[in-house]
């Protein structure tokens, strides 16, 4: 149960971030505002999970896929580069994350 709100916590800061992003600064201030709203529904719920997982690794797995997924999005939505460094780069956070989610051990 504390992985899938992990899980859910990375999901809200993802949309979150991206709402960021379509704010536009603060031109458009519905998506800010809704980028707010996400953030603490992920704050919530990545507090929640570190009641039994680990720190360092939940907040490692929480910052490493998201950073992954907000890549993509940059990548697939807004048409930022992507090089093959990049995708390497990118390759590389994901790996981490999946290791350490594949050798913790939780109560």
């Amino acid at each position: 149960m504390n992985w899938l709100m992990l899980y859910a916590a990375i999901a809200f800061e993802v949309g979150g971030t991206t709402s960021l992003k379509l704010a536009e600064g603060l031109a458009r201030p519905g998506f800010f505002v809704l980028c707010l709203t996400l953030y603490a529904v992920s704050f919530a719920l990545l507090a929640m999970s570190l009641k039994t997982l680990p720190v360092g690794v939940a907040y490692a797995i929480w910052s490493g896929v998201g950073t992954v997924l907000i890549a993509t999005i940059g990548i697939l939505w807004f048409q930022e580069a992507a090089s093959p460094p990049r995708l390497l780069f990118i390759a590389m956070i994901l790996i981490g994350a999946v290791g350490l989610n594949l050798t913790t051990r939780t109560a």
